[in-house]
Order: C-alpha cells, then structure tokens, then sequence
C-alpha cells in the first residue's frame, strides 16, 4: 500500500495496477499521448513522432474508483 489519497471517496492507501491494452501489435499495457487524437487514412490514431508516455492505474480498495497517471516516457 501507499498513502496517495482518492480523489473520490478521501480513502488512503490506492492499490496499484496497469490498464491492460490488448489489441493486436500492442505491447500489453496502454500508454498516453500528447495532443487531441487525429486519425490517418485508415482510421487509426496518428502517433508517429509524439512522446508517449506509460500509464499507470491505482484502485481504491473502498469505492474502485480509478487514479489514472501519465508516469514514465516510452
């Protein structure tokens, strides 16, 4: 346990996690990306040249709301 805080209930001590991304080619876990999503010709996102950035997930063992965080450059 930690002491981070939810910012729902007030409850201390998050339980830490990773959203899962499974799609195909993926590397297993999602990651997020600076500026508003634009698609390419095929519809998907257009990533190319943008920093990303790995996400990580805390649960409140109380009300299991989710503490997302943008925490390390991929």
């Amino acid at each position: 346990m930690n002491d981070f805080k939810c910012t729902q209930c007030g409850a201390i001590g998050l339980e830490p996690g990773f959203v899962e991304d499974s799609g195909e080619g993926s590397r297993g876990y999602a990651r997020w990306i600076a500026g508003p999503l634009e698609r390419g010709l095929f519809g998907g996102a257009k990533t190319f040249g943008r920093p990303r950035w790995q996400i990580e997930a805390y649960r409140c063992p109380q009300c299991a709301h989710l503490e997302l965080f943008a925490a390390q450059q991929t």
